[in-house]
């Protein structure tokens, strides 16, 4: 079983910056690859980034690449996504998302973190 809690979302102006973290509980942290996804009204649910068990980048999605940042500190079972540059289309919940490494789907999620973004 594995617990993931989302923190840190808010109200920010265009062009500011926002720093989400998930932190996790249960099982082994390091054997997980661990994904932030995001969802806006109206709209279906998308990945965002993505992180493996050593910390080696494997996606970003094409809008937010070279804006946002994911990283992960597996002694503290944390995981970050750095936002910066933020624009009005990127006002979602963020869900952060786990499945084991040899997995392709993720299996575990957690509540999602509001997001807002006003121009």
């Amino acid at each position: 079983q594995v617990r993931l809690i989302e923190s840190g979302g808010g109200l920010v102006q265009a062009g500011g910056s926002l720093r989400l973290s998930c932190a996790a509980s249960g099982g082994t942290f390091s054997s997980y690859t661990v994904g932030w996804f995001r969802q806006a009204p109206g709209k279906e649910r998308e990945p965002v980034a993505r992180i493996s068990w050593s910390s080696s980048v494997e996606y970003y999605r094409d809008s937010v690449r070279g804006r946002f940042t994911i990283s992960r500190d597996n002694a503290k079972n944390m995981v970050y996504l750095q936002m910066n540059s933020l624009k009005p289309e990127d006002t979602a919940v963020y869900y952060c998302a786990a499945r084991l490494n040899i997995r392709t789907q993720f299996d575990y999620w957690g509540q999602g973190t509001q997001v807002t973004v006003s121009s």
